[in-house]
């Protein structure tokens, strides 16, 4: 059989919903890492997520399922459960069943977003997602713009991006490659820094695109030159070759309603576009367990030895090349950068 990747599903915290998005008493389906799971929020205001099948009979609680209180309730037999998955009530019995547990996955409350955490092993997490003072600054920052993208490939081929730093020149046809300052890891965390030439239509402004990432699914981006943008880009697995990515952008506050406006959906328009000329790359994309890198390439290597902690199950190394399984045709996206930059083939 042929396989995609060499990657299983990682293991880290993985946006699962924006906050706002659920309300109390709110109980949705929801499909990552694999798993069938259910999306709830209890009366007094805290977000949940489980195995989503009842183990009493095997009802699925995020068709028909509600909240009472702080426990999700079985649609098929009234069965209630509590944050930690156990038993809590049966309507028609005097007793609870101790036995009976639905499989809690640990959840924090952040930044606006809702994070879950996965292991295939159910190992408790190792590490937390941080408070971004941008994102928790009304007075100071915008409100916030989002974006989601279905992506049909490994994880670990879209975070390469943020080391490929040549792909940014011919992809998305920025003035220049841009120059990697530093790249520096410790544990789950990454940090890279970096200056950037953005083109626009009053010339090429020098910029920055400095990038922390907290293990697999949450990073946080900032972008600087044109206007102070903030981005939490967060890559959530559905399966071990396809992700649901979302973006949070805020912008520093201008002091100019309408300039922030106009000026932050420019600039979020531009990173939309730039995930569309990226996607294509992604998913027709071979896998290379040993690419033929040149001497100004990127820290690929280091990148990859970060990324590789995160796999629970170890990597399939009996390859050395992954073939995608379907390729897919697109159309070119006319991005800011393409109008306004110089042409990269003529490098």
């Amino acid at each position: 059989m042929q396989v995609r990747s060499p990657f299983p599903i990682p293991f880290g915290w993985f946006q699962v919903a924006w906050s706002a998005d659920l309300a109390p008493g709110a109980v949705e389906p929801i499909e990552y890492f694999g798993r069938h799971l259910v999306l709830w929020r209890d009366e007094s205001g805290a977000a949940h997520v489980n195995d989503a099948f009842c183990p009493h009979l095997g009802a699925h609680f995020g068709y028909g399922g509600h909240v009472n209180g702080n426990d999700i309730v079985c649609p098929f037999h009234g069965w209630r459960f509590d944050c930690d998955g156990r038993n809590t009530h049966i309507p028609y019995s005097q007793r609870t069943n101790k036995k009976a547990c639905v499989e809690p996955l640990p959840v924090r409350e952040v930044n606006g977003l809702i994070m879950a955490w996965y292991h295939p092993e159910g190992a408790e997490p190792t590490w937390e997602i941080p408070v971004v003072p941008e994102f928790n600054d009304p007075d100071n920052f915008t409100a916030v713009e989002t974006r989601e993208y279905l992506i049909g490939a490994p994880w670990q081929d879209l975070a390469e991006n943020g080391v490929d730093a040549a792909h940014f020149r011919y992809v998305h046809h920025t003035e220049e490659v841009p120059e990697l300052e530093s790249y520096e890891t410790d544990g789950p965390l990454a940090k890279m820094r970096s200056i950037q030439k953005f083109p626009t239509p009053r010339g090429v402004v020098d910029g920055r695109i400095d990038a922390d990432s907290f293990g697999p699914g949450f990073s946080v981006i900032r972008f600087s030159g044109i206007v102070d943008t903030f981005l939490m880009g967060c890559n959530t697995p559905l399966t071990r070759n396809s992700c649901f990515m979302r973006f949070t952008f805020t912008v520093r506050n201008m002091g100019d309603e309408a300039l922030n406006s106009t000026v932050g959906k420019a600039f979020v328009a531009e990173i939309d576009k730039q995930v569309q000329e990226d996607r294509p790359i992604w998913q027709n994309k071979a896998f290379l367990a040993r690419p033929a890198l040149a001497d100004t390439d990127g820290p690929f290597t280091k990148f990859r030895r970060w990324a590789s902690q995160f796999y629970a199950e170890g990597v399939d190394d009996s390859q050395l090349v992954y073939f995608p399984t379907e390729t897919k045709a697109y159309d070119p996206i006319q991005t800011a950068s393409r109008t306004f930059g110089s042409d990269p083939t003529a490098d």
